[in-house]
């Protein structure tokens, strides 16, 4: 006890500095914080670029019109074979159907290791070669650097194998809620059938969802 009266001053700076080591190896490299602050989306379903799922205007209501009132011609008024006029009709147009939009595949979300996972992955298309992924319900852990992949391993597969073969379509908007990502046009969906949620700072998977 006596030692530590004697060497207080300089004990007091060396403890301040190895708090402060540990606080930023926690908060700035781990970002330890993440794990307890929920980041929470609400996304409406994606837009394409054809206009599916684009708010549609409401048209204008007809007022309605009595009808006209026929009047019996007279003889005079009938036309004979040689006044009678030449009647063209025209064309009739095509009118291209409206894009809808359909679920190529989904599946669920299910938990990986110690990191909770639920909701659905559905991926959506309106006949174009565009395609979204959607998460509908979801949530899971938060944490640092977490990003969406598709990935080639299977969802319960290796946890080391998510970040072998894969396709990154970006940060992870929140790990609760409603969101969508866009596909890359040309990804393989038969090879890339596995929505995970990555975290890259330590090379882990959250949650992971097959898409059948």
């Amino acid at each position: 006890m006596s030692w530590i009266r004697r060497n207080i001053k300089i004990i007091a700076p060396v403890t301040v500095v190895a708090l402060v080591g540990v606080a930023y190896l926690a908060f700035g490299v781990f970002g330890v914080h993440t794990l307890f602050i929920d980041d929470k989306v609400d996304e409406d379903g994606p837009v394409f670029a054809s206009g599916a799922a684009a708010p549609t205007e409401t048209l204008p209501e007809v007022a309605e019109t009595a009808p006209p009132t026929t009047v019996a011609p007279t003889a005079t008024d009938v036309p004979t074979a040689t006044d009678a006029p030449v009647v063209t009709e025209a064309p009739a147009t095509t009118v291209a159907p409206e894009p809808q939009i359909v679920t190529l595949a989904e599946g669920s979300f299910i938990p990986r290791g110690r990191y909770s996972g639920e909701g659905q992955a559905i991926v959506l298309n309106d006949g174009s070669e565009q395609r979204f992924l959607r998460f509908e319900n979801f949530s899971t852990d938060n944490g640092p650097d977490l990003r969406v992949y598709l990935s080639a391993s299977d969802a319960n597969g290796d946890s080391g194998a998510f970040d072998d073969d894969f396709v990154d379509l970006g940060v992870l908007k929140g790990n609760i809620g409603d969101q969508n990502y866009e596909i890359p046009v040309g990804v393989d969906l038969s090879v890339y059938d596995t929505v995970v949620v990555w975290c890259v700072r330590f090379s882990t998977p959250f949650t992971a969802a097959d898409l059948m």
